[in-house]
């Protein structure tokens, strides 16, 4: 596990997060990441702003798509967790 992963799950536990939140989160970040392909500890508000862009706009990530409000939330509070 990386340094900042266990950061951020040291964070999520210590707010007593549940662990099946906790792999959203990192999943969420992971994807995050990718997007960008590189770390996300070099990526910051900016990046977070272009990312949710792409969810909605690329991705369409509308509860008509089948994708609830809770999904898009949980991307949205991984990456400002992760920003602290």
């Amino acid at each position: 596990m990386t340094r900042l992963r266990q950061i951020m799950v040291d964070e999520l536990q210590r707010r007593n997060y549940a662990p099946s939140t906790i792999r959203n989160y990192i999943h969420a970040i992971e994807d995050f990441a990718r997007y960008f392909g590189r770390s996300p500890y070099y990526l910051g508000p900016n990046h977070i702003r272009q990312y949710q862009a792409h969810l909605f706009r690329d991705r369409k990530l509308l509860a008509a798509c089948g994708v609830s409000l809770d999904a898009r939330r949980r991307e949205g509070m991984a990456l400002v967790v992760m920003n602290g």
